[in-house]
């Protein structure tokens, strides 16, 4: 028999494999004669033709209700991601498919710009990015998270935006306008200073150095902007959060956020597969740390506790952050959105567009 395929890692990709779909009842095994479609090397963009755009959340511990996602999967490749799963309940693996198979929502501006209009709608924050990011490398080719910017100001509807990819600059004179109106808000995730990584944790994402240029130049156009140290990751970059939160705040962000480390369902083998590869020496560490946060396991799905973690070391983490905070004059109060702007355009302003 033989033995099976040497895991190594893949330049530019998080994942290192496509490890078998959790819905599936049957799956192959490559061998060394097989030739497959291999997606490691070439992104694959396909259409996805939902018929709604705006999807609401009932979670009680995300902090918005509604949001929209021009993109399903996401080519940042972050080995960490939480919507990795997603891409099963589509068909795919949550490894290599889910940052190389990417779903297209190409009339997510027509949709919006319909269930805008729908007296159904009750005008109120819309987050972008909230599962997976929508300003990744494609949207810098098909702009549909711009066009359904442009949407948002003809409605005058406040936008919550949340990114690791320094392209949310371009969309500064669409974010600026709504800011105007107390309806736009920023938050830049940055998990590590380390570009090199950062480039093996999140390949396809923007340098730290950039995400920080970004902060800065969205703060400067007068678009509130935050910091999401996220995800906090036990024994690799917990240390960084000072740092991060004062190089946030030195760029001009007004506001501070974290998120301990999930791995929920296929995220935790990838993960772990992940630390193999790039940290060896450090893995049983790493894993020993977030098994202190979730209760002995690598996942905890409890509302209660998935985004802050329970534990003396969950402890010192939220500690850490708030004296972070208080030395780089940051708040955690998050700027307050409203809707009382909304409008809905008459015929003659919809006809512009």
């Amino acid at each position: 028999m033989a033995a099976p395929p040497k895991i190594s890692p893949i330049h530019g990709r998080g994942a290192a494999g496509n490890p078998g779909n959790r819905f599936e009842k049957t799956d192959y095994a490559v061998s060394e004669w097989d030739e497959p479609d291999d997606p490691s090397r070439d992104t694959v963009f396909l259409k996805d033709v939902t018929r709604s755009i705006i999807t609401y959340n009932e979670s009680p511990d995300v902090g918005f209700d509604a949001s929209i996602n021009p993109y399903r999967g996401c080519e940042h490749g972050c080995i960490y991601c939480f919507a990795r799963p997603n891409h099963e309940y589509l068909g795919f693996s949550a490894g290599l498919d889910f940052e190389s198979r990417i779903l297209v929502k190409e009339d997510a501006p027509e949709l919006l710009r319909s269930e805008l209009m729908s007296p159904k709608w009750e005008p109120q924050p819309i987050a972008i990015s909230g599962v997976t990011d929508a300003f990744q490398p494609i949207e810098r080719r098909l702009g549909l998270t711009r066009r359904c910017l442009q949407v948002l100001v003809e409605f005058l509807n406040p936008v919550v935006i949340i990114t690791k990819n320094e392209l949310v600059t371009r969309d500064i004179d669409l974010l600026s306008t709504l800011a105007r109106h107390n309806g736009a808000v920023v938050y830049v995730s940055v998990t590590t200073l380390d570009g090199n990584l950062a480039g093996e944790l999140e390949p396809r994402a923007s340098h730290p150095t950039r995400r920080l240029a970004a902060i800065e130049a969205l703060t400067t156009a007068g678009v509130p902007t935050g910091v999401l140290v996220a995800p906090v990751i036990p024994g690799l970059t917990d240390h960084e959060m000072p740092n991060i939160i004062a190089a946030a705040a030195k760029a001009g962000a007004v506001t501070a956020g974290y998120v301990p480390l999930r791995l929920p369902y296929g995220v935790a083998p990838l993960f772990e597969e992940w630390l193999g590869l790039h940290v060896p020496l450090q893995k049983a560490k790493i894993l020993g740390r977030i098994r202190e946060l979730r209760g002995g396991k690598l996942n905890d799905p409890n509302f209660k506790s998935r985004m802050r973690a329970e534990g003396p070391y969950a402890d010192h983490m939220r500690r850490l952050f708030e004296v972070s905070s208080r030395k780089s004059g940051m708040s955690s109060v998050k700027p307050v959105l409203t809707a009382e702007f909304f409008r809905r355009p008459g015929p003659a302003q919809l006809g512009l567009f």
